[in-house]
């Protein structure tokens, strides 16, 4: 089990990795593709768009093959393949398709966790689990800022690429080699099977609105608009840019390992997810605010917008508690469905919203409707997620 868990967050960072490498990249896309940020902000949009729409077919392999074949296959197709298109692209579009392939890759990664914590484990352990398990692959966020910066200017950036390709494979291998799945279960007569059975459950709506904002604006600054914010309002280079977005990662590595202990000190899911997405709703009002802020006070607040946005694990534990087990691997990838569509409209919608506020030829100006984009939907989420029940044991 051990081995299981390991090898699968071993492909975890590498997905943390994949979604976060942009924002160093983009300088050198730029000048050698002619890649603008709003490009790459379309490829990480389909990067979300691909892991999203797998979401379904993936539940639906976790609970009928298991975690080992869904994850292995799929990682080494997609996220190896994928890797090795980037290497080869010779423009946006080529970065584009690269993109795609591994979000298809990287799509089942951290369900195959997480269907193995909600098999294999007591109920009160999901929450720790599920954030651990982010917490540690958030090193891949890390890797992605000044490691990687460091890498691509000692080896260039095709290089690193083809070498992220053979580790995807080594990591896809060892995962078909070494995960063990959980006894299968066999679905009483009469029991339904189907996501339209996980959306029938009362009470579930009132997450998913919050389910698709939390992420939201972590993601989409960490991933894409910290580089050209920092470089437009503060004149920062690649290394700069590596540092700030390091800091930020950080604090996203201990936002996910703070949400699970949170929970147990404070006695509800509710209450952390509530206190957690209230504080990135103020640090957000804060940079639409003050977006011209000191370098030192624009980092603290790129910090605490990854800290306060690793609420995903505590809002998985609390929807968990909704799905009976043989519904567990549909149930887990509907919220990250959610989830990740969520950040794959902002995606997209956030390159359109720019571009409006940049014709005032203000960057401040452009960037502060940026922030206030990724904090409206969030205030929108925790609207509703204050009608939740404060206990989604409740429903079981």
């Amino acid at each position: 089990m051990r081995l299981s868990i390991g090898f699968l967050v071993a492909g975890y960072v590498l997905s943390q990795f994949y979604r976060a490498c942009l924002a160093v990249l983009t300088p050198v896309l730029k000048a050698e593709l002619g890649a603008t940020a709003g490009d790459l902000a379309v490829s990480l949009g389909l990067w979300y768009v691909a892991f999203g729409l797998m979401q379904i077919p993936v539940g639906e392999a976790l609970d009928r093959i298991g975690p080992r074949r869904t994850v292995g296959v799929m990682l080494a197709l997609g996220g190896g393949g994928g890797a090795a298109a980037f290497a080869m692209a010779g423009g946006p579009w080529g970065i584009h398709l690269a993109m795609v392939l591994i979000g298809i890759g990287c799509s089942p990664v951290l369900m195959g966790g997480y269907y193995i914590f909600a098999r294999s484990f007591a109920p009160a352990a999901f929450g720790m689990l599920a954030g651990a398990m982010i917490g540690v692959g958030s090193l891949g966020n890390l890797a992605g800022a000044a490691p990687l910066a460091w890498v691509v200017e000692a080896f260039g950036w095709r290089a690193t690429l083809w070498a992220l390709a053979g580790v995807t494979l080594a990591v896809a291998a060892a995962i078909l080699t070494f995960t063990r799945d959980p006894e299968r279960i066999t679905r009483a007569a009469g029991q339904g099977g189907s996501v339209l059975d996980i959306l029938r459950l009362p009470g579930l709506w009132l997450l998913l609105p919050l389910t698709m904002a939390n992420y939201t604006a972590a993601a989409g600054i960490r991933g894409l608009w910290a580089g050209p914010y920092l470089t437009a309002v503060h004149g920062a280079d690649a290394t700069l840019i590596g540092q700030v977005t390091l800091v930020m990662g950080l604090a996203m590595v201990a936002g996910n390992f703070a949400y699970g202990p949170a929970d147990r000190l404070l006695g509800s899911h509710k209450r952390v997810v509530l206190a957690g997405n209230a504080v990135l709703a103020l640090a957000l009002a804060v940079l639409w605010l003050m977006p011209d802020a000191s370098l030192a006070q624009v980092t603290a607040l790129l910090a605490v917008v990854g800290l306060a946005g690793a609420s995903f694990p505590a809002i998985m534990a609390h929807g968990r508690a909704f799905f009976p087990a043989h519904l567990v691997g549909r149930g887990v990838t509907l919220l990250n469905m959610f989830s990740i569509s969520g950040v794959a409209i902002a995606q997209f919608a956030s390159r359109p919203v720019f571009e409006a506020a940049s014709r005032t030829g203000d960057a401040r100006h452009a960037f502060a409707m940026l922030f206030l984009f990724f904090l409206v939907p969030v205030l929108i989420g925790l609207g509703f997620y204050l009608f939740t029940r404060p206990r989604a044991e409740s429903f079981d």
